[in-house]
Order: structure tokens, then C-alpha cells, then sequence
């Protein structure tokens, strides 16, 4: 069984720096495999492979072009891996999965460091408190005992490096032996998602909306005050026609922009942190099955009033963490229907009520007198749904 984790590293300034010029050639090298991959389709109409531009990288351009000899001077395997995953974007590309590829851009960049267990017989080590990296040596974590530590059942296969928002992060796949998953119990659970709260159960408990409370709105008004004083340096920096003031004020712009990270990372990590509770509370309860929704969420982000909403409740990244919390405890994650009405039909009699509002935050069945709370009633009904796909 493989399994990720990902925490906080503090490196050296040695250490970052290789870090950094490290993250910055494998960029160059991923840019420079679909400017090389555009000019060869132009002229040959052919499309070239990573494993055929690698040779033609290391055997016939470097060796002609001492210049760029900085490219061998970084980890090798964090240049291959660059190239494989540029392929990859080609291979979503022709696919139809995704649009073609762009180039990365040093300041939006998610490009990472990647390491690798290159021997069977070797291991990498991680105590404690440290994790000892390939081109790096030790690493100190900010994260102490996260990462197991037992070399004989847990053996790190890879790992990467990534840098966001001033921080150092390292993410390793961790071999582990079969676990023995928990004796589940005989009844499921049905969630509603939803922009009021963000989860109603079936079982009566309901998650709020963690974007609607103080911290939260206090830290997007700072966001917004921030980012307002972000494009007023940039504008400034437009008008400055002297040299030394224009170098000065290119630094003070690198430190807001820095600000505004920070505070976007901060956001991030409070409902990513909030989503993972959730989940855990959820999965502990040893459910027989859990039934969500298969929202169309770019479809909802259409709707220019509750976009911003949408993006801020984070569906998708819910949905894809239940999956994996659920495959590891055993638990039948299932997708009720995208039309399926659980909001318009009445859990007692199962009469559909067509001309139910979104402002109808209480369902009142016309037949039978049913009333119960919309956003519960759409979850008993898909705890029972009947017509729904197993992740």
C-alpha cells in the first residue's frame, strides 16, 4: 500500500539555495521541452518523447553547447522527472483531457524537486525530527514524528520538494504493509452539500460554512487591502522614470507580493485543514456506505453571483480526499445521479415537489405534510438512493 505525506521542512541557506536553482532548471528544462516539441512539429510534423528528447538533451545539445552546462550541475532525476511530466501534459493534451500545455512562469510555478530511491539496498532515512534527501543530506522538519520513521514496514520510494509563499515543503510515497481495516458498521450515511452550510448529514450532524465566520472574512479583508497596495506599487513603478527608485521599488513589490501569498496560503490551509477534520469525523463513525452528490461544478461556476462561493467551499478537493479516507477504511463510497431530486422529493411519501425554490429552505410536502429541513431531507434521500456509482 502507497501512501503521501507531505509537511514543512526547515533547510539550510545552502540547502535552499540548491533547492531553488534546482526547482529553476527543472522549469527551464520543461519550457524548453514544448518550445523544442512546437519547432519539431512545425518542420516534421512528428511529435518527440521525453525518453528520445532526455537523449537528445544530454548526448548531442549540451556536449555542443558548453553555455548551458549549468543544466548537469542539479539533480538528474529532478531534470528527467521535469520532462516526464511535460510529456504527461502532452499525452492529457492529445487525450482531450486538458488544453496544451503552457509554459511555466518562475513566478506562478508549481514545479518541484524531485528525489528518488534510486538502489533497492539503499534506503532514505527519516528520523524524528529529519529526513535525509538525496543532493541535500539531512533536512530538519518542522513536523516532528509525522513521517514514519520504521524502516522495515514504512520505506520511502520518492519524494519531492516544492517551495510556496516563502515555505519549503517535502512530499514522500511511503511503502506500507497491509493494514487491517476496521469492522465496519451496518448503516450509511447520506451528505448534502451546499453553500449555507457546507455538509448536512443523515445522521443530524450539519458542518457550517467555515467562510462565513470571523477569521475567515477578517483575513479577505486583509487579503483585500493587501492586494490593493500590491497594484498601486505596480502602477508607481510604471511612472518612476529613475533607476535607483525603480530598484528599490521592485523589491518593496517582491515583499507585498510575498504578503499577499502568505495570506492565500493561510486561507488555503484553514478550509483544507477544516475539510480533513471533517472527513475524519466522518470516516471514525464506521459507515457501511457514505452517498454524496456528483456536483457539476464547473458548471456552477458559471454563475457569476456564487463562483467565488463555490471555489471557496471546495468541492472537488472534499470529494477526491473522501474517496481515498474511504478506500483505506473499507467504506462503499457511492455518487447519486446529477439530476437526481433529492431536494424536491419527500422522504415520507416520495412525492416530487417540481416547483421547489432555492429560497424554500423548508420542505413541505403537499400530499402527505411532510416538513422537515431542505438540506436534511435531500440527505435521507440520498442515503437511500438507490440509483448511484461506486468511486
Amino acid at each position: 500500500m502507497l501512501k503521501s505525506y507531505k509537511t514543512e521542512i526547515n533547510p539550510t541557506a545552502e540547502q535552499r539555495r540548491i533547492i531553488n536553482r534546482t526547482i529553476g532548471v527543472c522549469r527551464y528544462v520543461y519550457n524548453f521541452y514544448l518550445a523544442h516539441n512546437k519547432e519539431i512539429y512545425e518542420i516534421e510534423k512528428r511529435f518527440v518523447s521525453g525518453i528520445d528528447f532526455s537523449k537528445w538533451l544530454n548526448n548531442t545539445f549540451l556536449p555542443e553547447n558548453s553555455e548551458f552546462r549549468w543544466i548537469k550541475e542539479v539533480s538528474s532525476k529532478s531534470v528527467k522527472q521535469s520532462i516526464m511530466n511535460a510529456q504527461r501534459a502532452f499525452n492529457n493534451f492529445f487525450k482531450g483531457k486538458s488544453h496544451f500545455p503552457k509554459f511555466k512562469k518562475k513566478s506562478k510555478s508549481d514545479v518541484k524537486m524531485y528525489f528518488v530511491k534510486t538502489d533497492a539496498k539503499v534506503i532514505i532515512p527519516c528520523e524524528r525530527h529529519r529526513i535525509k534527501i538525496p543532493t541535500l543530506g539531512w533536512v530538519r522538519l518542522k513536523e516532528k514524528g509525522y513521517i514514519p520513521t520504521n524502516s522495515t514496514t514504512h520505506i520511502i520510494k520518492s519524494g519531492s520538494i516544492s517551495y510556496k509563499a516563502g515555505r519549503y515543503y517535502v512530499s514522500v510515497l511511503v511503502e506500507e504493509g497491509k493494514q487491517i481495516k476496521p469492522v465496519l458498521s451496518d448503516f450509511g450515511i447520506g451528505i448534502d452539500l451546499g453553500l449555507k452550510d457546507f455538509a448536512t448529514c443523515s445522521n443530524g450532524k450539519i458542518y457550517k460554512n467555515i467562510n462565513k465566520t470571523s477569521r475567515i472574512r477578517k483575513l479577505e479583508k486583509k487579503l483585500k487591502r493587501e492586494q490593493r497596495s500590491l497594484s498601486r506599487k505596480y502602477e508607481n513603478y510604471k511612472k518612476l522614470n529613475n533607476n535607483l527608485k525603480g530598484v528599490a521599488t521592485r523589491q518593496n513589490i517582491h515583499k507585498q507580493k510575498l504578503k499577499v501569498q502568505k495570506l492565500h496560503q493561510k486561507l488555503q490551509n484553514i478550509r483544507t485543514d477544516y475539510i480533513n477534520k471533517l472527513i475524519s469525523e466522518l470516516v471514525k463513525t464506521k459507515p457501511m456506505w457514505i452517498t454524496i452528490e456528483d456536483l457539476n461544478v464547473s458548471g456552477m461556476m458559471k454563475n457569476k453571483h456564487l463562483s467565488k462561493a463555490v471555489a471557496q467551499q471546495k468541492f472537488f478537493e472534499f470529494r477526491t480526499k473522501l474517496s481515498s479516507k474511504c478506500n483505506e477504511y473499507g467504506i462503499e463510497l457511492r455518487f447519486a445521479d446529477r439530476f437526481y431530486p433529492s431536494s424536491k422529493t419527500c422522504y415520507n411519501c416520495g412525492c416530487v415537489k417540481s416547483d421547489l425554490k432555492l429560497s424554500d429552505r423548508t420542505y413541505h410536502c403537499c400530499k402527505c405534510g411532510y416538513t422537515e429541513d431542505r438540506d436534511y431531507n435531500a440527505s435521507l434521500n440520498l442515503r437511500d438512493c438507490q440509483t448511484y456509482k461506486t468511486a
